[in-house]
């Protein structure tokens, strides 16, 4: 008798005590039970956010990947449904991985596969039980509705991989070629057979066959990108206009397995960059070869940004996975049996070739402002608006010549420090420090240098068991999970006696 794998994962989901941990955050999206990892097929549908995840109900006991589903009318607030993709066919029965969505225009959506407005692309895994050997292959689910999910009966759409590349050969990103109406392009993060990792581009007019373009290049990085890491997963573009230049710009943002450059910061297992160009064919031009790690915290992988209909227009909105690979080991896997959440979405900008990242919700400049004055930095003052609560926004926004102010949440014996430093040289570093936590496994401490020219502000975004911390304009995001006592309310302000702070305050909780 062939298992009931939908009926198995609802049950999972029915029996789940994970809602009732102290530690499970009230607005970021983490998993009704089980474990939660890279964010699928983000899209936006008449001011409905959807978010599809990698879904693992049964862990930590059985490893099998679905797709979870959740929406949200703000960002914040979640409503879970049924698992929207069962790895239940030949193609997929290891697991059903990561890709992206497609949202098509009314007048799209009769050529398109099953006449349906909802297209969703993933990876269907496949590993020979006595070989181990993997088969990955690009497969297609469609919805008339977001409610009811249907796999095309033509999958998988790219059966294997081609000659030169390995078995690693998933996450595909699907989206309209702006240069060339009526056509589709693919993006697939792959290795090579020399074990070094790459990009491939595919391209369609129908969304069902696809042609192989070729490699994505970069003709004007000096071999920056040439053998980079071992393996590219979650390659993603979005597109956006510099507000410096006015120059339109393609944002490559990817996680290229095994980087180690030379330079502060890559301290995760693995991290996740952006490089910026412009994309005319399959080669990414005028991109020198400068990459930029796109979140200095402890714990963030594979973004993904939603994906929107050319009529229902918006900010560039980017969600990542709050995790890392082998960071299964949390506090919450015990006290609730889940772990791991998405961040916040935060709006992608572009400046001066840098891109700014800010949460989506932010305590408005015209809220009642707040002056918080430092009592020495070793007594963290408490912060009176936030006493009894344990899921807040926070802006600081101090005077320049400040030399060293911040948070601290939590208790003195079980917190996480948060601070802006100026040092001797004049640099200004961020500092984070939560070795005094519950998880300090991957990191317990770690200083950023921030780029010259940033304002000495810091937004914090804190939701339990996890932390974002956003510096100046967003020329920083710093996510970590914090675990911090449980059950402490509020937060302490860390500053030199008598400095003052300027604060807005917003609370969800």
């Amino acid at each position: 008798m062939t298992e009931d794998l939908r009926a198995a994962a609802l049950e999972a989901v029915a029996h789940s005590h994970a809602a009732a941990d102290p530690d499970y955050p009230v607005v970021h999206l983490a998993p009704p039970v089980g474990r939660l990892n890279d964010p699928n097929g983000l899209l936006v549908d008449s001011g409905t956010y959807h978010a599809f995840y990698q879904f693992s109900p049964f862990h930590p006991h059985r490893k099998l990947v679905y797709w979870g589903h959740a929406s949200s009318r703000d960002l914040l607030h979640w409503n879970h449904h049924d698992p929207a993709i069962i790895p239940d066919s030949f193609y997929d029965r290891s697991g059903a991985y990561s890709g992206g969505a497609l949202v098509l225009e009314p007048e799209e959506t009769a050529a398109a596969p099953a006449g349906a407005p909802y297209q969703f692309f993933y990876t269907g895994n496949l590993k020979d039980p006595v070989t181990d050997e993997r088969t990955a292959s690009q497969c297609l689910v469609t919805s008339p509705d977001l409610a009811g999910f249907t796999k095309w009966p033509d999958n998988p759409l790219v059966p294997d991989h081609p000659a030169g590349y390995t078995a690693h050969y998933r996450d595909p990103q699907v989206w309209r070629d702006p240069d060339e109406p009526g056509s589709f392009r693919m993006l697939l993060g792959v290795q090579r057979e020399d074990l070094t990792g790459a990009a491939l581009l595919y391209r369609s007019t129908d969304l069902r066959e696809w042609e192989l373009e070729g490699e994505l290049t970069f003709p004007d990085a000096g071999g920056a990108f040439d053998h980079f890491g071992y393996m590219w997963e979650c390659p993603g573009l979005v597109r956006l206009t510099d507000e410096l230049t006015g120059q339109v710009r393609d944002v490559l943002i990817w996680c290229p397995q095994g980087v180690a450059p030379d330079t502060e910061g890559y301290e995760n297992i693995f991290p996740c960059v952006y490089t910026v160009g412009r994309l005319v064919g399959t080669e990414l031009r005028e991109c020198d070869g400068t990459f930029t790690e796109l979140d200095r915290g402890f714990e963030f992988y594979a973004p993904q940004a939603f994906a929107r209909r050319p009529s229902e227009p918006g900010p560039v909105l980017l969600t990542g996975w709050a995790g890392n690979a082998s960071e299964d080991d949390q506090p919450s896997i015990d006290t609730g049996g889940w772990v791991h959440a998405l961040t916040v979405p935060r709006v992608l900008t572009l400046r001066g070739g840098r891109l700014l990242q800010r949460p989506v919700t932010t305590p408005s400049d015209d809220a009642p402002g707040l002056t918080l004055v430092g009592e020495g930095l070793q007594a963290a003052a408490p912060i009176r608006e936030l006493a009894g609560h344990r899921s807040w926004q926070l802006r600081l926004q101090a005077a320049p010549d400040a030399d060293r102010w911040g948070l601290r949440i939590g208790t003195a014996d079980c917190c996480v420090t948060i601070e802006l430093a100026r040092a001797a040289d004049g640099a200004t570093h961020l500092i984070v420090d939560r070795s005094r936590s519950r998880y300090t496994q991957h990191g317990a401490a770690r200083i950023v240098t921030l780029p010259a020219g940033t304002a000495p502000r810091l937004e914090v975004l804190h939701d339990r068991s996890i932390t974002e911390v956003f510096v100046g304009d967003g020329e920083i995001a710093f996510t970590l999970r914090s675990f911090v006592a449980p059950l402490a309310t509020g937060a302490g302000l860390l500053a030199d006696e008598g400095a003052q702070l300027e604060a807005g305050v917003f609370v969800y909780d």
